[in-house]
């Protein structure tokens, strides 16, 4: 989900928006601000943000124990996945707020 998701993102808000091909008023903080209080622009929010935390995650964790060698694995894998958790927590503390 992440994968086809994030990337489509980046092509429409850094590519097409930064290169101009969208208008100025498309993304004025008034209606990005009016969007974010639409409760199904909040979950794609939280997807957005919180597939590529855990995606993350589960590639740190096997870089880590298969390239450096490192096998303390429940450390590893609490530090990572905590991370995770902790971010997606901090996620929806900040979309509840909006």
């Amino acid at each position: 989900m992440s994968a086809v998701v994030l990337p489509v993102n980046v092509a429409v808000l850094g590519v097409a928006y930064g290169a101009g091909w969208l208008p100025a008023r498309t993304l004025s903080y008034s209606r990005v601000a009016h969007l974010a209080h639409n409760p199904i622009v909040r979950l794609y929010l939280l997807a957005v943000i919180v597939l590529p935390l855990y995606h993350w995650a589960h590639r740190f964790r096997f870089a880590i124990h298969h390239q450096f060698g490192i096998h303390a694995k429940r450390l590893v894998a609490l530090g990572c996945y905590g991370t995770a958790v902790a971010a997606t927590g901090l996620t929806v503390w900040v979309l509840l707020r909006l």
